[in-house]
């Protein structure tokens, strides 16, 4: 695997190694912050998170991400103990005292908190739930998109919501990782999934999209992980006058697709050029995802 181009490489930052971790009120060093090996977080991947993006001084699609955050605590019963302006204030706590403004990318975990000790019940808990604020500064790697990625189709298939619904943005991610596991034992940068059906679902940690004509297609999301930046992409090429589709496809349609690209809060929109060894469109970064990239850096700006 070219580690290079991988979905969420990013170029190293000296200046990440001085950030101060937000942790339940408390900014320390980043070699300091630690959650106990009690907490629900560690023991089971109890808890839900959001990736955030700052440019030019904005928190990108902020009110969206906390939208999400409280409707998958509220679905899993967590009490995040903490209220919508809170968080918010936590975030910008922890953005000024590192004296961070663009370039940087935020990770916002919040868990159910510590137990009394390991195990699945949430009526052990002892404390409240846990929040970690991670800011850190991360601008992809720039040959992900000169020379775009390559998927491999993963074995593993994304889940329905009656085993695993992918709509929270759960810490736990296994299925996901064997995905990703897999696909870079195949040499390839990112796993492509599909869903219990057969059809083209999503990437392991990004929405993937295909390119027809002047139309992109992208997953219903029944069986996938609705994004951000997935919504982002779809509604400022909509904007522009053009169509995206949510709808089911397959695999011999994207292996026959003009182009292909996948959408992430790191990368924004990063383009494909290959899948299970098949060459996309002619193999380099297409126009046409170029155009929709412009589209989308024009919408997150408004």
């Amino acid at each position: 695997m070219n580690d290079d181009a991988s979905a969420q490489a990013y170029v190293a930052d000296p200046r990440n190694e001085g950030v101060l971790v937000y942790v339940n009120g408390d900014l320390v060093p980043r070699k300091d912050a630690v959650v106990s090996i009690f907490d629900s977080g560690f023991v089971l991947g109890d808890g839900v998170w959001e990736g955030l993006r700052v440019k030019q001084g904005r928190i990108i699609q902020l009110e969206a991400h906390l939208d999400r955050l409280f409707e998958g605590a509220g679905s899993i019963a967590l009490e995040i103990g903490r209220t919508r302006d809170e968080i918010k204030s936590a975030i910008w706590q922890t953005l000024q005292a590192n004296s961070m403004d663009d370039g940087v990318h935020i990770r916002l975990m919040v868990s159910r908190g510590v137990k009394s000790t390991p195990n699945q019940d949430p009526r052990f808990l002892i404390s409240e739930a846990t929040l970690v604020i991670v800011a850190e500064y991360k601008t992809p790697r720039p040959e992900a998109k000169s020379k775009g990625l390559s998927l491999f189709t993963s074995t593993f298939r994304t889940s329905g919501p009656d085993v695993f619904d992918l709509r929270l943005n759960s810490h736990s991610r296994l299925n996901l990782i064997q995905a990703l596991i897999q696909a870079i034992h195949a040499g390839a940068d990112e796993a492509l999934m599909l869903d219990p059906r057969g059809f083209v679902a999503s990437c392991n940690s990004t929405n993937f999209f295909i390119v027809r004509g002047r139309e992109i297609w992208t997953s219903t999301g029944s069986f996938s992980f609705k994004g951000l930046t997935q919504r982002a992409a779809i509604e400022s090429w909509r904007d522009r006058g053009e169509t995206a589709l949510e709808k089911d496809f397959t695999l011999a349609e994207t292996y026959s697709a003009d182009e292909a690209f996948i959408t992430g809060t790191l990368g924004g929109i990063t383009p494909v050029v290959k899948i299970d060894g098949r060459i996309i469109g002619d193999g380099r970064p297409g126009r046409m995802t170029a155009e929709v990239s412009e589209a989308y850096q024009h919408w997150i700006m408004r």
